[in-house]
């Protein structure tokens, strides 16, 4: 595998981060992942418009997005890909142990794989921890995985593929790596970001193309009951596209696909195709 490495191009193998990065000891960094579609990364200005955000949010400096492009596409091209998953990490750098950066330079990562399809859908469980609408990083893309880790192993545990957090309201927030979208009586709800929930790039292109589908959207606050008592759900993310949701905490939802699913994810699909920017 060859990856781009702080402005390098080199093998896998022999990549070397600092065991001082700051990314490594205290998770102090942002990143994006795209999908690689035809050989071009999809939705590249959202993403990096949003990478910037989230580095901006912790006082992280990016590269200029021609470098990061240039980056992308010498990735991509030198393993080969076609349809692939990649991945842009941006960390604070080497710097002494603590918090603080100390004026550490960032350490940028730049990663393709091979995509590797999703399921034709998915079951989750909601978690009974809660997301912090109300923290520093609400909102923010940051390497701070260990909580959704911890959930997803949860919600593996209990033979599910995703998991569900509701925040410190008690509301439904988002996954562990996808947005929720839930429908019942023919409109399609989403929790806002007022739940604490990571705007998806995928979740703002859908809320689009089912608007001009004439699907009804509503960005709302939605209970665990909503979820557990809608006429079908899917989960939205880079990757997964429109993921349906089967079942939800042991209750088998009436569709998976439902009728609102199958026209989000042609409309997405559709979109796709005539455009890889949009």
């Amino acid at each position: 595998m060859i990856i781009w490495l702080n402005g390098d191009l080199i093998d896998a193998a022999a990549a070397r981060v600092s065991p001082l990065d700051r990314g490594l000891l205290v998770g102090d960094g942002v990143f994006e992942t795209l999908r690689v579609y035809g050989g071009v990364p999809f939705a590249w200005s959202r993403h990096l418009a949003r990478l910037a955000k989230s580095a901006g949010g912790l006082g992280l400096e990016v590269p200029d997005p021609k470098v990061l492009r240039g980056a992308a596409d010498a990735v991509i091209s030198s393993n080969h890909l076609l349809e692939a998953r990649l991945r842009i990490t941006v960390t604070g750098g080497e710097g002494p142990p603590g918090t603080s950066r100390a004026g550490a330079r960032p350490t940028v990562l730049v990663v393709a794989t091979p995509f590797v399809p999703w399921s034709d859908s998915v079951d989750v469980v909601i978690v009974p921890w809660s997301r912090n609408e109300g923290g520093a990083v609400a909102g923010l893309k940051t390497i701070s995985y260990a909580e959704n880790v911890r959930a997803l192993a949860y919600a593996e545990e209990r033979g599910a593929g995703e998991a569900i957090f509701p925040n410190t309201r008690g509301v439904l927030c988002e996954a562990t790596g996808s947005n929720l979208f839930v429908a019942r009586g023919g409109v399609l709800r989403t929790p806002p970001a007022s739940s604490g929930c990571l705007l998806g790039v995928t979740r703002a292109l859908i809320l689009d193309v089912c608007t001009d589908d004439g699907v009804p959207v509503e960005e709302t606050d939605l209970s665990p009951d909503d979820l557990v008592s809608c006429d079908e759900a899917f989960l939205s993310s880079t990757t997964r596209e429109v993921h349906p949701i089967a079942r939800v905490d042991g209750v088998t939802l009436p569709g998976a696909p439902g009728a609102i699913s199958l026209r989000a994810a042609a409309g997405f699909r559709a979109l796709v195709a005539r455009d890889l920017d949009p």
